[in-house]
């Protein structure tokens, strides 16, 4: 069981683990939850908390804010890490808070880091005892609580979400990083360029300071014996962007949302930006290409037909080359399908027509249009009076297709828009009454 312990010694530990603040004053960033006299800072500070669950970007202060919490409180403080723990390390702290509450009347405090990586028997085991308070839970997430805690959990604790560090809060923690850290106070360490190394650090703190230290070892002493951390220290250290996206979680979502509504309001730029931000954290090509598929069809429609022949091509082509070569493909069709007119008439119409089969009862089809394939089924009527549309002019001649109680029905109302100003023209000019 991996009990709350303190911080290594600072040569045995990273930067990062060294400048973690151990009270409130100390902490940067989460204002809106810590500043003076906001409630959270409240129930920390007269050791009142509550079963809470936080949930915020990686290197944003969760981990730092229990740890705070533990420096706080008089119960009795433990830590699991959901990756490396189990149901029997929470009996353990279970069975440890009910003594503490029996015996010596003394609370419990359970931190959970990675809270949404325990499944769903793991955080059943948690239930009875957050709801009868022999523990007060603590968790910590980066994925959306509403996808990865069960909702009976969910409902037995606070949410309370850390947003995103601003440039001004990871400027002060490099400063005190600098002017407080045991190793680096004496050393004169200067760093030139903050702006990059923020940029890569994609915003966790964490990863930044331990960027930050990875960059003062490869960086060369200056004659006074100090170092001088340039640009290209910096991107030695990092190699590459951090790019925050979780194929499962919810930045996932988030990204592919913003794709999907960039396209269908014909911002190719916007798209394209969108999907670069996919590939570069990973996302499988293949299913990219599969939603634009989908949009071609629900979006773009018969706006502009050839749309949904290009995105189908696209798929089989980024299924052919793989990548990186797919990401040229992926790019054309994006920039394709943002440019085409739009229409969602063809989702509307069967969405429509799909609420009519659910909602009414269901109709008989009409005679004319049965098939006959035996004569009992001739002399009851099948197929006669039905019209073949090939032996009329323009391949065409007006009657009915709908059952009895819809026929008069419009489901499919093309737009304005591209080649569907030209269907609904024609559509028109055939079906007189049925106008569009």
């Amino acid at each position: 069981m991996d009990l709350f312990a303190s911080p290594p010694a600072p040569d045995a530990s990273p930067l990062a683990e060294r400048v973690r603040p151990s009270t409130l004053d100390g902490f940067v960033g989460q204002e809106h939850l810590l500043g003076e006299g906001k409630p959270l800072r409240v129930l920390i500070e007269n050791d009142t908390i509550a079963s809470m669950i936080f949930w915020g970007p990686p290197g944003t202060g969760k981990t730092t804010l229990a740890r705070i919490i533990a420096g706080h409180t008089k119960a009795e403080f433990f830590q699991l890490n959901a990756v490396s723990s189990g149901v029997k390390d929470v009996r353990e702290v279970i069975e440890r808070a009910q003594t503490n509450r029996t015996r010596f009347g003394r609370g419990t405090v359970l931190f959970i880091d990675e809270i949404h990586r325990f499944n769903k028997a793991q955080q059943d085991a948690l239930l009875h005892s957050v709801e009868d308070g022999v523990i007060t839970l603590i968790g910590a997430t980066t994925e959306n609580p509403s996808f990865e805690v069960i909702s009976p959990l969910l409902s037995r604790t606070r949410l309370y979400t850390l947003e995103p560090l601003t440039d001004g809060h990871l400027n002060r923690i490099i400063d005190r990083a600098l002017a407080e850290d045991p190793v680096l106070k004496g050393n004169a360490v200067a760093v030139e360029d903050r702006d990059d190394l923020i940029l890569l650090s994609g915003g966790d703190a964490r990863m930044m300071l331990n960027g930050l230290e990875t960059a003062i070892r490869l960086a060369p002493a200056r004659p006074d014996g100090g170092k001088t951390v340039t640009k290209k220290e910096i991107e030695e250290a990092f190699q590459r962007k951090y790019v925050r996206y979780d194929k499962g979680g919810e930045e996932h979502y988030n990204i592919i949302s913003a794709f999907i509504k960039s396209v269908r309001g014909s911002d190719p730029d916007a798209a394209v930006y969108w999907m670069a931000r996919m590939l570069e954290g990973g996302e499988d090509p293949k299913f990219i290409a599969r939603r634009m598929i989908v949009l071609a069809s629900e979006d773009i429609g018969n706006a502009a037909p050839y749309a949904l022949t290009l995105a189908t091509s696209c798929f089989t082509a980024v299924d052919y080359i793989g990548m990186p070569e797919a990401r040229i493909v992926l790019s054309q069709t994006a920039a394709y399908l943002s440019s085409c007119p739009k229409s969602n008439a063809a989702v509307a119409a069967i969405g429509a027509a799909i609420d009519d089969v659910r909602s009414l009862p269901d109709a008989p089809v009409p005679l004319h249009l049965r098939n006959a394939p035996t004569k009992m089924m001739k002399d009851l009527g099948y197929g006669a009076e039905y019209k073949y549309s090939h032996e009329f002019d323009r391949n065409f001649v007006e009657q009915q297709y709908l059952p009895d109680p819809l026929k008069e029905k419009v489901y499919y109302a093309p737009t304005d828009n591209g080649e569907e100003k030209n269907i609904r023209a024609r559509l028109n000019s055939w079906w007189k009454k049925k106008q569009r």
